[in-house]
């Protein structure tokens, strides 16, 4: 995208056109203005303008251009965080609140995909949390327990098991869960681009919002070449956050992901490694992930960004990691690299902003992107609507606060990752 094949890599070479779209040129006005073409504005874009409003987005490069279109591609429930961890977090009734919305958060995208017909690669079997070691059994097992305990439907899986649906030893045992699945994450979000203009929202690309003022009574936002006029705003611009709204970039720590394509495998291979097409991601704490496109490309990413000295580390790291996970994989080819940058906030959870009358905002989606995106943009635009007031919100109301040492922690993460890639395969 924009001649970097390092931005988002087979996502790009593989995702079906979005809509054409075109800068804003000259004045417009609406009933709501939403800032970033991402899934949290997509999707509050499609459900308002389902339900007869007026909306204009704005994103100031592409659609999907942030996280939306460069992450690994699971379909998750929940967040990082363990799910007992909530309430003693966010309080008892957002806590649980949060929780019911973001493990029924897959149904939700799934939903969309059917009833648009949306063509992203979806895959409904699950995702599979793999343990290293017994530490790493333990804590499946506990995070198992836990959602047990509220009725979704997960379960822990032996080594042998494991071993079957991986077609791998490396891995004392694995938590499924049934709710979950995969996608093509960049064919998904051009998809709720579609839908949205079907629905009746107009959308602008390469249109950044550069200021941002109140004016008796309405918000004005300003771009390049015009300006928006409506009664709402809702910032949906994430960690990729410049201008007016650069505060909720500001608040949240990146942490550089990179994923590698691997050409197309064997039949054979395709038997044996992931054969039912779930995704995965590891216990550690400098974390892998692995799923399969739907030709059979072996995608494999960890905490890391391709560029410098990264390039090379990370990409030697991949292959020797490759092999001894997959040993029956041999020499390994990359058809296609890429990387962004994952935006964790101090506790790990997302957050719900009120930047003024009017101007709201999801933020904070800590690597958990396509449910919980696709599920906040539904809820700002119920709340917007009317439908959901403040107090039936999934999170409590808070202001953006920049973390201490910010740019020092992310230049660790950085440097960090090249050190323990270099250091080995690490299992």
């Amino acid at each position: 995208m924009f001649n970097d094949p390092r931005s988002h890599g087979l996502w790009e070479k593989t995702a079906p056109p979005a809509p054409v779209t075109a800068p804003l040129a000259g004045d417009a006005s609406c009933e709501v203005v939403i800032v970033g073409g991402g899934y949290t504005g997509l999707s509050a874009a499609l459900h308002l303008a389902e339900a007869g409003r007026s909306v204009i987005l704005l994103e100031a490069k592409a659609i999907g251009f942030g996280g939306a279109g460069r992450n690994v591609g699971l379909i998750n429930a929940g967040m990082w965080v363990m799910p007992d961890d909530l309430p003693g977090e966010l309080g008892a009734v957002h806590g649980e609140r949060l929780l019911t919305l973001l493990g029924n958060g897959p149904q939700v995208v799934m939903g969309l995909i059917d009833r648009h017909g949306i063509e992203c690669e979806l895959t409904r079997t699950g995702t599979l949390h793999c343990a290293v070691g017994d530490k790493g059994f333990s804590e499946i097992e506990e995070r198992a327990r836990q959602w047990q305990k509220r009725g979704a439907d997960v379960e822990v899986l032996g080594a042998t098991e494991t071993e079957r649906r991986i077609g791998t030893r490396a891995y004392r045992g694995a938590l499924l869960d049934r709710r979950a699945g995969t996608l093509q994450p960049l064919a998904y979000a051009r998809g709720l681009a579609q839908a949205a203009v079907k629905a009746g929202a107009i959308l602008y690309t390469g249109t950044p919002a550069l200021a941002w003022q109140e004016r008796q009574g309405r918000h004005v936002i300003s771009t390049g070449g015009g300006s928006v006029t409506a009664d709402w705003v809702i910032v949906a611009t994430d960690a990729y956050s410049t201008g007016p709204f650069e505060t909720v970039r500001r608040e949240q720590v990146y942490l550089p992901y990179f994923n590698l394509a691997t050409t197309p495998l064997s039949d054979n291979l395709k038997r044996s490694i992931l054969p039912e097409r779930e995704g995965c991601w590891d216990t550690k704490e400098i974390l892998s992930s692995f799923r399969m496109d739907a030709k059979g490309r072996l995608v494999f990413g960890s905490v890391g960004a391709l560029r410098g000295t990264g390039a090379a580390i990370h990409k030697s790291w991949a292959r020797r990691a490759l092999k001894k996970i997959f040993p029956q994989l041999g020499d390994i080819e990359f058809e296609a690299e890429w990387y962004g940058q994952i935006g964790m906030t101090d506790n790990a959870l997302p957050r719900f902003h009120r930047f003024a009358r009017r101007v709201i905002g999801f933020s904070g989606y800590n690597g958990r992107g396509i449910a919980p995106g696709t599920v906040f943009g539904k809820v700002l635009a119920a709340h917007v609507t009317g439908e959901m007031a403040e107090a039936d919100l999934p999170l409590p109301l808070t202001l953006p606060e920049e973390p201490a040492f910010r740019p020092l922690k992310e230049a660790y993460y950085e440097a960090g990752a090249q050190i323990a890639h270099l250091a080995g395969d690490r299992f």
